[in-house]
Parts: structure tokens; sequence; C-alpha cells
């Protein structure tokens, strides 16, 4: 799957910059540091359309960044992970921004278009409890879970 690089609609990225700044102050908040390159890999990140794999992430930042090596990024992203700017799409292997701003901690859920390969983030605390409930009635005491649905979004499924 490819993953499209979007236009920023004011064509100066100006939401991205304002979400990469906000990752910045949250990360200094933290007592972490969002330095150039995990910066350039979160707008990477931020402005794709669809997912990007680590390999596709490499890609693009060798265009800017001749040194880019595969361990590069996967420090870059395992920091984003940490700082909960970005999940990892378990079923495609593949890095989305987080639409809920920086450093929140909620359940991740998942839709996952087979078409187009988009990915939406949905919040949905009924989900999220009804799993916990599901869980404790077998005894076992969730840390964390990552729900994806696999489908075809409203875009795809429309008639054309």
């Amino acid at each position: 799957m490819s993953a499209r690089i979007a236009a920023p609609a004011d064509g100066g990225g100006t939401a991205i910059a304002r979400r990469l700044d906000e990752a910045a102050a949250a990360c200094a908040a933290q007592g972490a540091q969002l330095t150039a390159l995990r910066r350039a890999v979160l707008g990477l990140i931020l402005a794709a359309e669809a997912p990007l794999t680590a390999y596709r992430l490499l890609d693009l930042l060798k265009a800017t960044r001749s040194n880019a090596a595969p361990p590069t990024i996967y420090r870059a992203v395992d920091f984003l992970l940490a700082q909960r700017l970005i999940h990892r799409i378990e079923r495609i292997n593949a890095f989305v921004g987080c639409t809920g701003g920086a450093h929140h901690a909620h359940p991740a859920q998942f839709l996952i278009c087979r078409s187009c390969g988009g990915v939406a983030e949905i919040e949905d605390p009924a989900v999220s409890r009804a799993l916990a409930r599901a869980a404790t009635r077998q005894g076992f005491r969730a840390s964390s879970s990552v729900v994806e649905i696999e489908g075809v979004c409203a875009a795809c499924a429309a008639p054309g």
C-alpha cells in the first residue's frame, strides 16, 4: 500500500505546524525533547493521507536527510509512540498521528479501509468499557487494548 502525502490546504501547513509545536511543548512538559529528526518524522506522519510504514517514512525522510537509516526511523517512531503522539496500526504495521493531541491516554480504536488503505481513529468509551468488562469476567487484568476493524470506508462504499 502506498501512502500519499497530503498537501496542506493552506499551502503552508499551518495546522501541522501547530500540532508539531503542541507536540514539542507536551514533550518538554514531560522532560522529553522533540528533536528536529523526531519532529520531521512526526510531520511526515501527520501530513500523510494514509498510514506510513517505517520504510516509507525512511524513503520520505531521505528526500531531506541523506543520512537517514532504518535505526534512525525506528528510534524516532519508538519515541513518538512512547510520547503517545502516534499510533501503530498492528494489522498493517504502519503509523498514524494521534487525533487526540499530545500526551493523552485513550484506548485506540481504528477503522481500516481495505480499499483505499485509509485509517480513521475513533474514540468510543463504551467499546473500551465493554472490553474491560469482558476481560474482567475472564479474570484477566488488561493493561491496554487496540481495536482494529477492517472493512470499507464510506467514500469507497459510495456508489460511484
